[in-house]
């Protein structure tokens, strides 16, 4: 790891842990507010498995959550996996499905930033984790 990556203060880690956990747990707020609504399927113009995907979300974003609250290196690691995957759907989803670009989609920009996040803060906040 680069040298200066390990002396992330202290503050900005626990500043960007406490944002990636609340903006989690609001995506799985999300995402349990649109099971209780539409069930397993809340997008009717998306395919099943895209649904299903963003269906597990509400599982996965509480659980990368929790993982963060509790200090574990699993809880980012499982957050990168989670943005990553998301902004792929979601892109596939605005470009390949509905025909739409980033500048229609605010919901695609908020993703957008929240994946550069925590993305590019990972390797500053797993240093101060524990397995």
């Amino acid at each position: 790891m680069i040298g200066w990556m390990h002396h992330a203060p202290r503050w900005a880690v626990i500043s960007a842990c406490g944002i990636a956990v609340v903006l989690l747990f609001i995506g799985a707020s999300a995402h349990v507010t649109d099971l209780l609504r539409h069930g397993l399927h809340p997008y009717d113009w998306a395919p099943r498995w895209l649904n299903l995907y963003w269906s597990s979300l509400a599982l996965f974003d509480t659980l990368a959550a929790v993982l963060l609250v509790r200090g574990k290196r699993r809880g980012i690691d499982l957050a990168c996996v989670i943005v990553a995957t998301d902004l792929a759907a979601n892109w596939y989803a605005a470009y390949g499905i509905q025909d739409s670009n980033l500048a229609a989609q605010h919901g695609l920009q908020r993703l957008t930033v929240f994946a550069a996040l925590v993305l590019g803060t990972a390797p500053f906040i797993r240093r101060h984790l524990t397995n």
